[in-house]
């Protein structure tokens, strides 16, 4: 009988426990139905608000964020920016864009899916406007470049919150012919300067961005549409919230200088370009905006007590500011190079250490003044030299990438009147 009752046990107990496990199967597959049903309404609200997101985008360029359109001119709006295009120099004229808070927050990488513009309507510039592409035996691909970047106007990294703005802003209407050494570096830094803005300000800049075309400018000749290759480059910004302007002029090249030295009125680029800015603006507004411009307010606080360089004009002959004394870097002779103590070091060994111009960790150009060299001094050069506009004479070495000038006496360094 006892037998019995614990056979009797043992299936009651089975039988209770794979309906236990069937419950708690079906719980598990209505939680993952109800979770999957959610993701599914998330997505469809988030593609819901990156449309109204990429119209008010699309209102707040109209308007205030356009320049002056002639009546030959068509505005190309994709979702997050606008352009007009120029078919003279298969390039756009103009791109203009806003950079949102949203930017901190975006995650998108780089799409380099780069394609001709559809929206263009005479045809944009296209992938062999910039190298030849061509097959070799064994199935891959050789490339033949034409010595220019495929320079965007309106950089992807200010879409990184969303994909599809990413991947639009590789269409070939936002592209123009630039030097690598630009394109990597100044200008590169331009557009992170800018984006550093709006995060430390938490607001939204509108920025117009192009190369300055003329008449005469160099082409891509082995390219198919011979693009124009502007030989400088502008943009353009302006904050809304704290009613401020600013805009840039560069070279298309190699840029020596800070970002800041490239900085000047709004006004400055409509005399260049020809072209009116942020017309939505009040007349009054808008005068006081593009007249003025104030560096300080644009750079962080890390940035706020450097100083641009000394212009060469101003300078005695021979003698040479914070950047121009990189070429002078391991030659075997002296110069005398200016300009203002912006930080100083006294390390724990005793030996000092001015910077000019620039603070460290960005540093431009460093004097160097050796323990065994201090009683050479009558001042502690670390405190007294603290914002002074100096010379100092001697051999620039190279140090880690950074012109760099060691002096034994305070005879080599003088307070610049």
């Amino acid at each position: 009988m006892t037998r019995y009752i614990f056979l009797l046990f043992v299936v009651l107990t089975t039988t209770a426990a794979s309906v236990f496990a069937q419950r708690t199967d079906e719980s598990i597959n209505l939680i993952q139905k109800r979770i999957n049903f959610l993701d599914h309404q998330k997505d469809s609200l988030l593609r819901a608000m990156e449309t109204f997101k990429f119209q008010k985008i699309n209102e707040d360029l109209t308007k205030i964020g356009l320049p002056s359109i002639s009546e030959s001119e068509e505005v190309v709006y994709h979702s997050a920016y606008a352009l007009v295009y120029s078919e003279e120099h298969e390039q756009a004229k103009w791109v203009a864009h806003i950079i949102l808070p949203d930017v901190v927050s975006g995650n998108e990488g780089r799409s380099n899916d780069f394609r001709a513009d559809e929206l263009i309507k005479s045809g944009s510039a296209v992938e062999s406007d910039y190298f030849l592409k061509s097959a070799n035996p064994d199935g891959s691909f050789k490339y033949d470049g034409f010595g220019f970047d495929r320079g965007h106007l309106a950089p992807s990294a200010d879409f990184r919150y969303s994909k599809t703005a990413v991947s639009e802003s590789y269409f070939y209407s936002n592209m123009s012919p630039q030097v690598g050494d630009f394109n990597r570096g100044r200008w590169s830094d331009l557009e992170d300067a800018l984006r550093q803005y709006v995060l430390r300000n938490n607001t939204q800049i509108y920025v117009v961005t192009g190369g300055v075309l003329h008449a005469g400018l160099k082409r891509i000749d082995r390219g198919t549409n011979k693009v124009s290759i502007p030989e400088n480059y502008f943009k353009v910004a302006y904050d809304p919230l704290n009613e401020r302007g600013i805009a840039f002029i560069m070279p298309n090249k190699k840029c020596d200088y800070p970002v800041m030295n490239y900085a000047c009125s709004i006004d400055s680029v409509e005399s260049i370009t020809g072209l009116d800015f942020f017309v939505g603006l009040t007349r009054a507004t808008e005068d006081l905006l593009e007249k003025n411009y104030d560096t300080q307010k644009w750079v962080g606080e890390r940035e706020s007590s450097d100083v641009l360089p000394l212009s060469p004009e101003s300078l005695p002959r021979n003698t040479f500011n914070t950047v121009q004394a990189q070429y002078y870097m391991g030659k075997n002779e002296n110069i005398k190079v200016c300009g203002t103590v912006v930080s100083t070091k006294l390390s724990s060994k005793g030996n000092i250490f001015l910077n000019l111009d620039k603070k460290f960790p960005h540093q431009i150009f460093t004097v160097s003044i050796f323990k065994d060299s201090s009683v050479n001094f009558s001042y502690e050069p670390h405190i007294w030299l603290d914002g002074k506009e100096v010379c100092v004479t001697g051999k620039v070495t190279d140090f880690n990438g950074t012109p760099t000038m060691n002096i034994s006496s305070e005879k080599f360094i003088n307070v610049r009147e």
